[in-house]
C-alpha cells in the first residue's frame, strides 16, 4: 500500500519522513515569521510618527502638528489619508478626514491608541483636502493633487 508522497508502507517510518520534512520547514518558517511580525509591529523602537502607513501607494502631503501628523497617500485613482499620534499608547480622541472635490467627506473618529484612519476616496483628475486632529490639536491640507 502506498502512503503520501509515493512512500512505501503506513509505519513509523513512513509517517516519520513525512513528519520529519514538516518540522523541518516548520524549524525555518518560524524565526522568519517572527522576525517579520516584530517589524511589522513596531518592534524596531520606532514611534508612531516614524512607522510605516497603513495606506498604499506614495506619499503626497504629511502635515505636522503639536500631537501627531496628517498624512495623505495617492495611489491611481485613489487618495488615502490617516491621523498618526506622536505619543501612542494612550487612548485619545482622533479624527481624520477626507474630501474629494463634488463629494462628500469620509471620516474616521473616536478615542484611538495611535491612528486614526485610513479613510479612502476616489479622486481621479479631482482635488482632495485632508484635516486631521489628535487631542484638541489639528492640521488640514486645503486643496491639494489638483494637477496630478
Amino acid at each position: 500500500m502506498r502512503g503520501l508522497l509515493g512512500i512505501r508502507g503506513t509505519g513509523s517510518a513512513a509517517r516519520g519522513a513525512v513528519g520529519g520534512g514538516r518540522r523541518a520547514c516548520a524549524q525555518l518558517l518560524v524565526p522568519a515569521l517572527v522576525a517579520v511580525v516584530g517589524l511589522v509591529l513596531g518592534g524596531t523602537g520606532a514611534n508612531s510618527a516614524e512607522a510605516a502607513s497603513v495606506c498604499s501607494g506614495r506619499p503626497a502631503e504629511t502635515v505636522k502638528f503639536p500631537t501627531g501628523e496628517l498624512r495623505v497617500y495617492k495611489s491611481r485613482g485613489y487618495a488615502c489619508a490617516e491621523t498618526v499620534t506622536t505619543k501612542p499608547g494612550k487612548r485619545r480622541a482622533m479624527s481624520v478626514r477626507l474630501q474629494a472635490r463634488g463629494g462628500g467627506p469620509v471620516v474616521d473618529s473616536g478615542r484611538f491608541t495611535t491612528l486614526a484612519g485610513p479613510v479612502t476616496v476616489h479622486a481621479l483628475h479631482r482635488c482632495v483636502r485632508a484635516s486631521g486632529s489628535v487631542a484638541g490639536a489639528s492640521a488640514s491640507t486645503g486643496w491639494i493633487l489638483c494637477s496630478r
